[in-house]
């Protein structure tokens, strides 16, 4: 019986240098998203809203990790919290 390991691809992974004005979307889109995250903590926006403003955020700053990111948010992180 094969190790189910060997059936595994190997995967390569290919180092890129980021330029100074994709870590300034990433960093811009984190604020960004820290912001919208207050307001929707804070009830100033719906959950909607929240998303519909986080799609365009990652229009606007295209972050690396944009393709894999949820597409909308669940639930209210912060509210777990408490």
């Amino acid at each position: 019986m094969a190790n189910i390991i060997d059936a595994v691809p190997e995967v390569t992974l290919e180092k890129k240098p980021v330029s100074q004005e994709q870590l300034r979307r990433e960093v811009d889109y984190v604020r960004a998203q820290q912001i919208l995250e207050d307001m929707l903590d804070k009830g100033l926006i719906s959950l909607s809203e929240f998303d519909k403003i986080t799609a365009l955020n990652r229009e606007s700053f295209s972050p690396m990790l944009a393709g894999i990111m949820p597409k909308s948010r669940c639930y209210n992180s912060h509210s777990e919290l408490t």
